[in-house]
Parts: C-alpha cells; structure tokens; sequence
C-alpha cells in the first residue's frame, strides 16, 4: 500500500502560510470579537526584541470647564493631556509531530489538508490556552494592587448567593459601570456552562461561518476548562469587543516549517518529522507586561499566570473585561 510522506505533501512555505493565517480565524475569541488582529502587534513579531511598548494618549479629564468672566487679569489654566504605554510579550514558539504516526494516519486523498487542519488546529488551542494564562495574571494583579476593581467575587456568601446567576454576572459587568454595555462575550468553564444549559438560558446565533454560536444574555460563550477552579470555586470572565490583540507570524530568521528527515530511523525504515514555529502575541488591553519572572527567552503559559509579571496601565473603565468568582 503506498503511504503518504510529509515531503511528498507540504510546501513549507504555502503550509506556514496556511497556519499563520487559519489558525485563529475559526477560534470562539475571534468569531465573538472578543480577539483583534491587530497589524502593529503583527509588524513587531517580526521586528528584533522580545517585547515591544504601544504608547496611547489618555482621555481628557473631567475637570469642570471654566467660567468664563470679562476679567482680563484672570487667565485660564491649560490642562495637559496625559500618555502612557502597553508593554506586549513576543512568544517564539515551536512544536514538530513525527511521520512515523501521521503518515499512515493521514494517508490516501487529501493528505495535506488534514495534517494543516491538525496544526491549525494546535496553533488555536495554544493561543487560546496563553490568553486564558494571561488572564489568571492579570486578575491577581488586579486583586494584588488595583483592590480587585475588576473583580465580583461571591464564593463568600451562602447558599444560592454564591451561585453562578444572572445576577451574579450583572454585578460583575457592573464593575465598569457606565460602560458595561460594551460587554460582547463571556469565557466560563464547562461546569459553568453545564449550569447554564440546564437553565435553558442559552440562545444561538449564526456566525459568519455558517455555524451557530452559543450565547448568554446577549453574550457569546466561549468554553475553556484552563479557567481557574480552586476547591469548589469558579472563575468567569465577560469581555467586550476587542478586549485582546492579537498577532501572529511566521518567524523572522528561522522557517515557519521544516521537514527534518532521519533515514536511520525504524532500523534505517526511515522518519519525517513536521516542524511548526510561530511568533505569537495575545496581549489583554490595557496592561503592560512586567518581565518579573521569566525563565526561558518566552514566557511559559505558567509565567503568564503570574500577578507580578502584569500591570494596568489605564482606569478601570478602559479595561473591556470584567470577573465573576462563583460556585455552582
């Protein structure tokens, strides 16, 4: 029976490509507008460095305008317009699966397909699972220095008030009052969302895809069971719409894929191996990265998880994400 190589299948440079621009486009982040591409984090994964800052002009203040007076010895004080600036950590990232094992499995028509559908696939997940690592970093942080302002933790009540509940999520939107109703998205572990399917309170709408998404109040549902559970206690997590940039690249130098061949291998059988890099950012608004504890030249999902390694930049109403700790 003929078997299908690697070789015989990928263009690596059609292949990276593929990756590169698929890997995200079909994620519960993107389809829900919660992810942005975002062309300036895109520009910098190709430039040197292993971080890069985006300056932003603050908002006017809210001073009381003067009272205008026919006074001509009182002249008015200008008030100044405040900057600041995001700091976004580069990851350089790499993963490789043998053709011993794909080879056979992928075998037959349409080869090529299915092993990019499979990385594609992978790169998702990862981006998907960092962000969610950042987030658990910025919410202690938040708790550690900013008093938990973004934070509606209700696991210390009793009974049904600390359960997960319409409520109890529109208390936790409440935490950026007037700006709440910017809110497009909600992350919820599937525990979570095993309690709000049993409320029959999901909606589905049709996404740009042909498929339907799941929503809550109004909210897309995105399901991810990396979100914190400690002894009985849950997290969620409401996002408004482009509340994460994102970008993703092919590497600078090195190939995004690689063939490796190794004829020696299975007693001189011979193996392929498929080799995948990309440089990726997902970086929550409004904060800068900290580099306080980072081992490797990348930050490790772990690393991402760290309070000390974020800090908020902005007030509290210019951050579109919001979060709810709760029971079931």
């Amino acid at each position: 029976m003929a078997v299908t190589r690697l070789s015989d299948v990928v263009i690596p440079e059609e292949f990276t490509t593929y990756t590169v621009q698929n890997s995200m486009e079909n994620s519960a982040l993107v389809q829900s507008g919660v992810a942005a591409r975002n062309g300036e984090i895109e520009a910098q994964l190709r430039a040197g460095a292993e971080s890069f800052s985006v300056p932003f002009w603050n908002d006017l203040s809210d001073d009381e305008a003067d009272i205008v007076s026919d006074d001509p010895d009182t002249s008015s004080t200008p008030a100044k317009l405040g900057s600041g600036k995001q700091i976004v950590r580069k990851s350089f990232l790499h993963k490789s699966w043998s053709a011993m094992n794909l080879a056979s499995e992928l075998s037959g028509d349409d080869a090529l397909t299915r092993i990019q559908n499979r990385t594609t696939a992978y790169w998702t997940r990862q981006a998907q699972r960092r962000l969610i690592g950042s987030l658990n970093g910025i919410l202690g942080d938040n708790v550690a220095n900013d008093s938990g302002d973004m934070l509606q933790d209700i696991t210390g009540e009793t009974g049904a008030a600390n359960k997960f509940s319409v409520a109890a999520v529109i208390d936790a939107a409440g935490t950026l009052g007037d700006q709440m109703g910017g809110l497009s998205a909600m992350g919820v572990h599937s525990d979570t969302y095993k309690v709000i399917l049993k409320s029959d309170a999901i909606e589905y709408v049709p996404d740009s895809q042909g498929g339907m998404i799941a929503t809550y109040r109004g909210m897309a549902l995105i399901v991810d069971d990396l979100l914190p559970v400690l002894t009985g206690d849950y997290t969620s997590v409401l996002f408004g719409a482009g509340a994460v940039g994102w970008g993703m690249t092919a590497p600078r130098i090195a190939e995004g894929t690689e063939i490796e061949s190794k004829p020696s291998a299975g007693n001189g059988g011979g193996q392929q191996v498929l080799h995948s890099r990309v440089n990726l950012a997902m970086h929550p608004a409004g904060f800068a990265w900290q580099e306080s504890s980072v081992v490797g030249d990348s930050a490790t999902i772990a690393e991402l998880g760290e309070a000390t390694n974020w800090n908020r930049v902005v007030e509290r109403k210019a951050v579109p994400l919001a979060f709810l700790k709760h029971q079931l």
